[in-house]
């Protein structure tokens, strides 16, 4: 009864995000935040998949992003693929690179997130050389030009999101998800409970990273011109981890909360005056790692209230 309600709870919740941003461009003319925002809360849900359920912490998880950007782009310069099915191939990119990763699975902890990071930025450098400008364009960046479809893309990436939303409601409220809380709780006593720890945590790494590259694929569309600098930088791993955090990890609607919160306030203070948002930013991460570490929705959690 708790998982079907759970399922109607976060398919609602789901219908409820998508009709919003369908009409939310006619009330709000900034429709470059409302796709950045989308991105975040996709990244975040993303996220959510492999740190939430498993307790991975990629701290490279851009590498993925800038992967299935990439991959999308080349597609469509090289292949000459349409838009649509170059995004599926900046997913499939992105899985690629997550199954050579898989190794990194067999660390925990603090190695596992330097071992990531240092991952994501060897793919950096591979696609900003200079001597592969004839494949990546090397750092020159990289021109969709006559690809151009804010419209469209616009919308690919609300279905995006949709699908990483009804993604994580499967993992939450499935026995697989309980597999990988197990996991996470503790991965000796979950394999000896019959748990086949490698598989779970592999499939888990896979949906992730082919959620950012999908994002990827559809963020390189919309914005038509990019640099490695743009789709590569750390700066979009820490946003979603911290997003993720001031949500609640291992739910449907902390991530959507942390992105909407923490990315609006960027675009208040961040961009305008960033000395303050920087120190603002921060002591707002150490108030919520000493005081509220499970992020806002456990404070209603507290309370009797549950929060998918």
């Amino acid at each position: 009864m708790y998982r079907k309600k759970g399922i109607i709870y976060g398919l609602g919740i789901t219908v409820l995000v998508i009709i919003l941003f369908i009409f939310l461009p006619n009330i709000y003319n900034n429709k470059s935040f409302l796709f950045n925002l989308m991105l975040y809360m996709t990244l975040a849900e993303g996220l959510n998949i492999i740190y939430g359920f498993t307790g991975y912490l990629p701290f490279g998880y851009v590498g993925f992003f800038g992967a299935g950007a990439y991959s999308a782009a080349l597609a469509i310069l090289f292949l000459h693929l349409p838009p649509l099915v170059a995004v599926l191939v900046g997913g499939l990119g992105a899985f690629l690179i997550g199954i050579i990763f898989i190794p990194l699975l067999k660390l925990s902890g603090a190695y596992f997130a330097i071992a990531n990071l240092a991952a994501s930025q060897a793919l950096y450098y591979i696609v900003a050389n200079p001597n592969l400008e004839k494949i990546t364009q090397g750092p020159y960046g990289i021109s969709l030009a006559n690809s151009y479809n804010p419209q469209v893309s616009y919308y690919v990436m609300l279905s995006i999101l949709a699908f990483s939303m009804i993604t994580v409601i499967f993992i939450k409220f499935s026995d697989y998800g309980l597999a990988l809380l197990s996991i996470k709780e503790d991965r000796v006593s979950a394999s000896l409970a019959g748990i086949n720890v490698p598989r779970e945590r592999s499939i888990a790494w896979g949906l992730s990273s082919f959620i950012a590259g999908l994002s990827g694929g559809v963020y390189a569309w919309y914005i038509a011109v990019f640099y490695p600098t743009t789709v590569f930088s750390l700066e979009i791993s820490v946003f979603v981890i911290v997003f993720v955090l001031f949500g609640g990890i291992g739910t449907l609607v902390g991530p959507l909360i942390g992105s909407l919160v923490l990315y609006s306030f960027y675009n208040f203070i961040g961009i305008s005056a960033p000395q303050y948002f920087q120190l603002s930013y921060g002591l707002l991460i150490i108030i919520f790692a000493l005081f509220i570490p499970n992020g806002v929705l456990s404070i209603f959690e507290k309370r009797g209230i549950h929060v998918p």
